[in-house]
């Protein structure tokens, strides 16, 4: 990261976020948020996040050292601890709010609004105050799910929402996805929902209600699988790594390893079947349209796959790479030699408290040319920062403009 870039502010500079929130969806969006700029304040309870307990940890690491599931939402953010249920903790948080641009939370069904915390209490408070709220199925104020008081994780998420249906073996089996999506897209979608109310409260002066749903977030990332069945009125279901309208478009063993291989467009599809020794079928009708190739794939597959098999991983990157969209199924630890996210300043050390030897996270993936998003600093440690002392910069900050 060069200087001109870490001296940098972001484009939420100056935006100030109480963060409820815990465990990954709420605190994804939140970390974008801060990586954008925002001043991100972690409210937590005495015991803390639950993921501050969760590791991975180092085994040389003391005492102090954070986990690696917490150092990598809760990077750049401060953290001060509160206990809403008591008189004392709500009224500072109250105080808080009122100089805040946005609070988000995460709780169940009903938790604020037992609290004397609601929407409605805290924008009577400050009437430009954006309000955002992430939960398996949604809030009241937005339509009430019959399922709107069960818990949800991810993979309740990725069942319900429709990703499961159509993710998985050919055989009918559901496989939920490595990274937890069913958190990860609600929490970027929650991100964008605030920022969008951000703006209009700046130009209105009047803040909103932001509602996320879980189950909303991966039915609507499942969208293919919709009008798939209103236009054909067949139920999309799991095929493994093949596509159902694009060939080829596949995961594909090699003899060391697999690739992502996609030519679905004619040209692509030329340039294929030409290495293979086969540019008969660039021209054969029954395989010359990506539309014919999709509804015969089983007859090209044993044409196709056996002679990627023969050849390494290497080797077809080498021989197709930037003519069509190719690339290794990569492991972690080749993305860690892999000179992209160097250059692409993906993977980013940031402090380790207790030791001098820092930890590696995944950077910001947001890149704007004059106010850049960027790791801004290690997770904080539990109540690492105080209220008054926060209150303090936000009501300062207010008084100079």
């Amino acid at each position: 990261m060069n200087d001109t870039k870490r001296d940098t502010v972001g484009p939420l500079a100056g935006i100030k976020v109480l963060d409820l929130t815990a465990m990954m969806a709420g605190p994804y969006a939140t970390m974008l948020l801060v990586d954008l700029g925002a001043d991100v304040v972690k409210v937590e309870p005495p015991g803390g996040d639950n993921t501050r307990a969760v590791g991975p940890f180092r085994e040389n690491d003391t005492e102090e050292g954070l986990a690696g599931y917490f150092q990598s939402l809760n990077r750049g953010k401060k953290s001060i601890v509160l206990n809403l249920k008591e008189s004392e903790g709500k009224a500072t948080f109250l105080t808080l709010v009122e100089a805040a641009d946005v609070v988000v939370e995460n709780y169940s069904s009903g938790v604020m609004d037992r609290l004397g915390l609601s929407f409605e209490v805290l924008a009577g408070l400050n009437p430009r105050l954006v309000y955002a709220t992430l939960r398996g199925f949604g809030d009241r104020r937005s339509g009430e799910s019959p399922y709107m008081t069960w818990p949800a994780f991810d993979v309740v998420a990725q069942a319900m929402g429709g990703f499961l249906g159509v993710t998985g073996t050919s055989d009918g089996t559901p496989i939920k996805s490595g990274p937890g999506i069913g958190d990860i897209f609600p929490g970027t979608l929650l991100a964008l929902g605030i920022v969008s109310a951000v703006r209009h409260a700046e130009h209105t002066g009047v803040g909103q209600f932001v509602d996320i749903a879980m189950y909303d977030s991966v039915l609507a990332l499942c969208e293919r699988a919709v009008y798939q069945h209103s236009y054909t009125g067949e139920v999309p279901k799991q095929q493994g790594n093949s596509h159902p309208l694009l060939y080829p478009f596949d995961i594909m063993q090699t003899a060391d390893g697999w690739i992502a291989l996609a030519a679905p467009k004619d040209p692509q599809w030329a340039i294929l079947v030409q290495e293979l020794g086969r540019p008969e079928l660039a021209t054969d009708p029954r395989y010359a349209t990506n539309r014919e190739r999709s509804k015969r794939n089983e007859e090209l597959r044993p044409i196709i796959e056996p002679w990627i098999r023969k050849r390494k991983t290497h080797e077809l990157v080498e021989l197709f790479g930037g003519r069509i969209p190719i690339g290794p199924v990569n492991t972690i630890a080749d993305i860690f030699d892999d000179p992209h996210a160097k250059v692409r300043e993906m993977l980013v050390e940031v402090q380790q408290p207790g030791s001098d030897v820092p930890v590696t996270i995944a950077g910001a993936p947001i890149k704007l040319g004059v106010t850049p998003a960027m790791v801004r600093g290690r997770a904080p440690k539990l109540g690492e920062h105080r209220a008054a002392e926060i209150l303090g910069e936000w009501i300062g900050e207010a008084s100079a403009v």
